[in-house]
C-alpha cells in the first residue's frame, strides 16, 4: 500500500521546491557575475563587462551564506570539543 502524503506535507514540499528553485536562480546570477568579471564577451559592450547590482548582490549573498554556514559548523565543533573536554575533566577529577 502506497503512502499518500498529507496536504500540509505536500504544500510544504511545494514551498521547499520553490525556495530551492529561487536559490538556483541566485546561484546562476552569481555565476553570471563571476563570468562577467573574469571574461567579458565583448570588450566594447559595457553590459557584458559590468555585472549588474542584482548579480553582485547574488554573489555577495552566496559568499555570506557559505561563510555563515562554515562559521556555524566551526562553532558547533568547538562546542562539542568543549563538552568533551568538560566530561573528560569530570571523569578524571
Amino acid at each position: 500500500m502506497a503512502l499518500v502524503p498529507s496536504v500540509s506535507s505536500t504544500e510544504s514540499l511545494a514551498l521547499q521546491a520553490c525556495d530551492d528553485i529561487d536559490s538556483f536562480h541566485m546561484v546562476r546570477r552569481a555565476y553570471a557575475c563571476i563570468e562577467k568579471l573574469i571574461a567579458p564577451q565583448h570588450v566594447n559592450d559595457t553590459d557584458d563587462v559590468h555585472p549588474t547590482r542584482t548579480e553582485l548582490g547574488a554573489l555577495v549573498r552566496l559568499v555570506n551564506e557559505e561563510l555563515q554556514r562554515r562559521i556555524e559548523a566551526a562553532e558547533g565543533s568547538a562546542q562539542l570539543l568543549r563538552d568533551a573536554l568538560t566530561h573528560a575533566e569530570a571523569r578524571t577529577a
